[in-house]
């Protein structure tokens, strides 16, 4: 997958990002309209009574406004210092938009069922918990961000399927592969989730864990599927699976009797994702040039990167090293 379809699939996520809280920030007061006072309580002083108020479209707009120039400006700000702005775009977007979503669910839920504005709710748990997720959301950005920033270009071995490594150097030869769809897919899963717990939040509806829970479940996994990196070292092959890079499963040059690339496609392994079948495990997120290895034990595990020609090269010089000193 080249580096502009990367950033394609970054742009199209942030997007549906953007667009999700936007509209949860005015749906939210609307559906609830029917239960809400004419003005809505939007600030609390320092005894933890409402001391201001909008009217509902203000409730509803102005938050949704605000979010608007927020995730602009961020955007904007990020394509003028190219690549290395993904940790912090990722981290402002995300904890930008789960405070501001956090801030109207409370709004919503303490205004709910009142008669006038004068008597909502407090929202102290709320305001707390809303910042502890809108803390945790940047973290998570953040190192989402870090772990997209493309890595300098390896090394070209020698021609042949081992690379040659002169007596003490080192080499390391990383790629990272992710597909698009299968974001998109995960992002479109998780929305009944989301959208049920907001409505929770706001006391609209009671806690839903028949429709949170499998949603949520299904959109992580898509999600953990959804990018990849391999990355081959003198320890071995490791190879990490969604933004975070978690799971991982790893490989020492002792574990690896071989390794090399080949072409594969969705249509020969059983789909995308993860998959196991006849040739063993594949993670396949691109049809094309996949690293292959062969362990000592158990099946082929496969795994769709560019570049795999130069890292099984490495892989296999790795562990004719390892044998050679055994």
């Amino acid at each position: 997958m080249t580096d502009r379809t990367k950033r394609n699939g970054a742009r199209w996520g942030a997007a549906t990002w953007v667009a999700g809280v936007t509209a949860v920030l005015a749906a939210l007061p609307v559906a609830a309209s029917g239960r809400l006072p004419e003005r809505l309580a939007t600030h609390w002083g320092d005894g933890g009574s409402p001391d201001d108020s909008m009217p509902l479209w203000a409730a509803a707009s102005f938050p949704a406004l605000i979010w608007a120039v927020l995730a602009l400006s961020v955007t904007f700000a990020g394509r003028r210092a190219g690549d290395a702005s993904g940790a912090w775009v990722g981290a402002s977007l995300l904890s930008g938009g789960v405070l501001l979503t956090g801030a109207q669910a409370s709004i919503v839920r303490a205004n709910l069922d009142r008669a006038d504005w004068r008597d909502a709710g407090p929202v102290g748990m709320e305001v707390a918990i809303t910042a502890a997720a809108a803390v945790a959301a940047a973290v998570l950005g953040w190192l989402a961000g870090r772990r997209a920033v493309p890595a300098a270009a390896p090394v070209r071995p020698a021609a042949g399927d081992v690379m040659e490594i002169p007596p003490g150097e080192r080499r390391v030869w990383l790629s990272r592969t992710s597909n698009p769809w299968l974001h998109l897919t995960a992002a479109l899963m998780g929305l009944p989730a989301a959208a049920a717990a907001v409505a929770a939040a706001a006391g609209l509806i009671g806690p839903r864990w028949e429709l949170i829970v499998p949603f949520a479940i299904a959109s992580l996994a898509v999600l953990a599927c959804s990018s990849v990196r391999a990355r081959v070292t003198e320890a071995g092959l490791e190879v990490s699976f969604g933004p975070l890079g978690r799971p991982a499963r790893r490989w020492t040059p002792g574990d690896i009797v071989s390794a090399r690339a080949e072409t594969r496609t969705p249509a020969q392994v059983g789909g995308w994702g993860y998959r196991l079948g006849g040739r063993g495990t594949t993670v396949m997120l691109r049809a094309g040039e996949c690293l292959v290895i062969h362990p000592r034990k158990g099946s082929e595990f496969a795994v769709s990167v560019d570049d795999a020609e130069r890292g099984a090269a490495l892989l296999n010089a790795l562990c004719a090293q390892q044998r050679s000193s055994t």
